[in-house]
């Protein structure tokens, strides 16, 4: 049973020399609530060595120039400006990863954590008595009211996912305000996904309940200034984490992602061929191809604003893009039906046959797709 740990004081620690506390805050969009955070931290942690270490994501609103402009007047400050990336989870891997503190904290440049509790977190993490501290919403003390009806359904109904189905035992699995040993920390990066925005979650799914774990009430409050993190398609973000650690990350995110896009375009294809067929009497020929060239159109559209929304294509790009995936996805089709009839030769069970065809074109789009289409520059 995790305990409900009540805010007590932390014997004061020498602020010169090396940190012993990191602060890691990803951000998007936020210059309106930077420099205010960094002030709370250094009133909540005073007589505590630490540094703060903004991840940004190449903000729109010049978030990294405020970042900048704070760290050319305090060495405590730093910045990590992320370009052709985007991604809470990957934002703040890179940002413990490039930490030199023993113990890592991770907290929202919007205002809505409570930096007071940051003291307690360190003195449990000082003290052995864990090695992860969860800021909770969910047990005593911790309260999330300013959620609205819709957002506080979400969260409800994911917590209960995650602790059901990936049988987490914490009572916020979803909060984004926790603190961990880095060397720890280090242990379970290689195994976590860069997508996503629920990296609490990955790092517990990934421990297997080897991590020891207290939580912490806090007090959720209302942002400010700035933009969510999150975006439309985090419900299929979410899943996709949920189904990568089911299992034991064999399969990544990225691919279970675009699997299920992939998937969407199987409706797509139909729908549209239907419709070809029955509304606009066109010959089957004809009709199929209107459906697979609606369907890899909408395969691009999803992969490119979800599965790879850290690489998101722009402008021209995008056009290149989609003439590049309509070139992966035709090879694909013939990788697909090339396997489904070896397959039927060995053993003539349709059913297999397709899977097999299928299995096949998936992975050969996935590859290629990473590899031509969304390339990392």
């Amino acid at each position: 049973m995790n305990d409900a740990i009540s805010p007590g004081a932390l014997n004061p620690l020498q602020v010169a020399g090396s940190p012993q506390l990191s602060v890691i805050v990803p951000t998007f969009n936020e210059r309106d609530n930077v420099t205010t955070l960094f002030r709370r931290l250094e009133a909540a942690l005073a007589g505590v060595a630490f540094e703060v270490i903004f991840v940004d994501d190449n903000s729109p609103d010049g978030t990294w120039q405020v970042v900048r402009t704070l760290a050319r007047g305090d060495s405590r400050v730093r910045c990590i400006r992320r370009i052709g990336r985007r991604g809470l989870s990957g934002a703040c891997i890179e940002g413990i990863l490039a930490s030199s503190a023993p113990c890592a904290a991770v907290i929202d440049a919007d205002l809505q954590h409570d930096e007071t509790q940051l003291p307690v977190m360190l003195k449990l993490l000082q003290s052995g008595e864990a090695e992860l501290v969860v800021g909770s919403r969910y047990i005593e003390g911790g309260s999330a009211d300013s959620f609205n009806k819709q957002r506080a359904g979400a969260s409800a109904l994911a917590t209960e996912v995650a602790k059901r189905v990936l049988r987490v035992k914490i009572a916020d699995p979803m909060s984004g305000f926790f603190m961990i040993k880095r060397d720890r920390f280090e242990q379970l990066a290689p195994q976590l996904s860069t997508q996503g925005f629920k990296i609490l979650l990955d790092v517990v799914a990934t421990a297997h309940g080897d991590l020891k774990v207290k939580e912490i009430p806090y007090t959720f409050g209302s942002r400010l200034h700035g933009e969510s993190k999150l975006d439309s398609m985090v419900a299929l973000d979410f899943l996709g984490l949920v189904l990568a650690k089911l299992t034991h990350d064999v399969v990544s995110l990225r691919f279970l992602l675009f699997a299920m896009v992939g998937s969407i375009g199987l409706f797509v294809h139909f729908a549209a061929l239907f419709v070809a067929l029955e509304v606009f009497a066109l010959p089957f020929p004809e009709a199929q191809a209107c459906g697979a060239l609606l369907a890899m159109t909408s395969n691009f559209i999803l992969n490119n604003f979800l599965t790879y929304r850290d690489q998101r294509l722009k402008g021209f790009a995008i056009l290149r893009g989609l003439l590049l995936f309509y070139l992966v996805c035709s090879v694909g089709l013939l990788a697909n039906v090339g396997v489904a009839f070896s397959v039927y030769d060995q053993e003539p069970i349709w059913w297999l046959a397709g899977a097999a065809g299928a299995l096949m074109g998936v992975v050969w789009n996935y590859a290629m797709s990473g590899l031509f289409v969304w390339r990392k520059r």
